[in-house]
């Protein structure tokens, strides 16, 4: 099937401008087609973009003015792409050459005045986990603290003042060379503030992660920034409430979701789940995933009577954000490198809690006693039958 560039560009294309707006309304919460939803950046921005290939959008939510507390604005970053080499390049020349278009891609986003960026997961390197080969991907598995990887962004991250968020395959040597999928936490001071974790790892057609890696024991961290506490659910973990629960019982703000996943798979899941976790968690929630279709040089099955195959299917992008009151950006390009930058008051979450009381009636304590007697062997689900 072809693919085609984006949902919005459809709907402009086929509905009349007066039915658009009501379109956008019930589908995004704004009206997308105002001007004032959208950031101003200076011409040059446009020109390094349109240079490098780079899609830009940008998106702003509102939130109350109040007496007491100042705006918390915040500039947040997504930064979605396609790989650089072939999948049989050296390793370092596949990992370097990523290194260098993102590295000029977060220069874009400095340009546009962003604070805290998140690029997609795994992103030095192609996702090669439905192989189940372990050479030579296990080689891109760097140190979290010292790689390669890392000192590069650190170096960005104080260059920019900006907090970078760095999905990545890790080998902790400190601990038997174990190899995990994680996400590097840099303040805008350049220092590494801490990592977290991969909590569920897909076990589902070409996603053989548990050949690779197994789920986090970090728990949940929240980390807490000079542009607001935020946290990282990486890909899979998206399919799980529980997941996105904790995070804003440890007090997120702003969640990243980085992701790789196709559209044969899981594109009809991808803009409803992080939306639903903004909504039920009030927070802002950010949902990034990689372009492009992977060709590898051996062929595999996905054990589901499929011929082999080279190629995972098309990673589909469409990047978005969406703020606590379920309001969300338009989404980035399913087939081209993006930078999306968004605009967002911090306060917003408080206020919606406010509005809608989900955390005061949350009933935590209900719950902790039914999955308390859930996990114990001889637990009978609660149903009930006519006699």
């Amino acid at each position: 099937m072809a693919q085609f560039n984006s949902i919005e560009e459809i709907l402009e294309k086929y509905i009349p401008k007066e039915e658009l707006q009501k379109v956008h309304r019930g589908l995004y919460g704004f009206d997308i087609q105002d001007p004032s939803h959208y950031l101003k950046f200076d011409p040059k921005v446009k020109d390094l973009a349109d240079k490098l290939k780079l899609e830009v959008k940008s998106f702003r939510f509102p939130a109350l003015a109040e007496e007491l507390r100042k705006p918390r604005i915040v500039r947040i970053g997504a930064i979605q792409n396609s790989i650089v080499e072939p999948t049989d390049a050296p390793i370092r020349a596949q990992r370097d050459s990523l290194i260098k278009k993102i590295s000029s891609y977060i220069a874009v986003a400095a340009d546009c005045g962003v604070n805290v960026l998140c690029m997609q997961e795994t992103w030095n390197m192609p996702f090669a986990f439905c192989t189940r080969e372990k050479h030579p991907w296990t080689q891109f598995a760097e140190s979290a603290e010292d790689g390669p990887t890392t000192q590069a962004m650190r170096q960005l991250a104080g260059r920019y003042n900006m907090v970078i968020v760095s999905p990545i395959l890790e080998r902790d040597e400190s601990h038997g060379d174990t190899v995990w999928n994680t996400a590097v936490v840099i303040s805008n001071t350049g220092k590494v503030i801490g990592k977290t974790r991969k909590n569920h790892i897909p076990r589902v057609g070409d996603f053989n992660e548990s050949t690779y890696y197994m789920e986090s024991e970090l728990g949940h961290p929240v980390f807490d920034t000079q542009f607001g506490r935020i946290a990282v659910n990486i890909c899979y973990g998206r399919h799980h409430p529980q997941n996105w629960l904790m995070y804003g019982l440890n007090g997120a703000e702003i969640v990243f979701n980085p992701s790789a996943t196709v559209d044969s798979l899981s594109e009809a899941f991808w803009p409803i789940e992080a939306r639903n976790a903004a909504i039920a968690n009030n927070y802002y929630s950010v949902a990034i995933n990689r372009v492009g279709t992977e060709n590898f040089a051996h062929e595999f099955t996905s054990g589901d009577g499929r011929s082999a195959h080279h190629d995972f299917g098309h990673f589909y992008g469409s990047s978005y954000v969406t703020a606590p009151n379920g309001a969300r950006s338009p989404g980035l390009s399913r087939v081209s490198d993006g930078l999306l930058v968004v605009e967002a008051d911090l306060n917003l979450c408080r206020q919606v809690k406010d509005q809608w009381g989900f955390r005061m009636t949350q009933r935590l304590d209900l719950y902790a006693e039914s999955l308390a007697k859930a996990v114990k062997p001889d637990f009978q689900p609660q149903i009930i039958a006519e006699k």
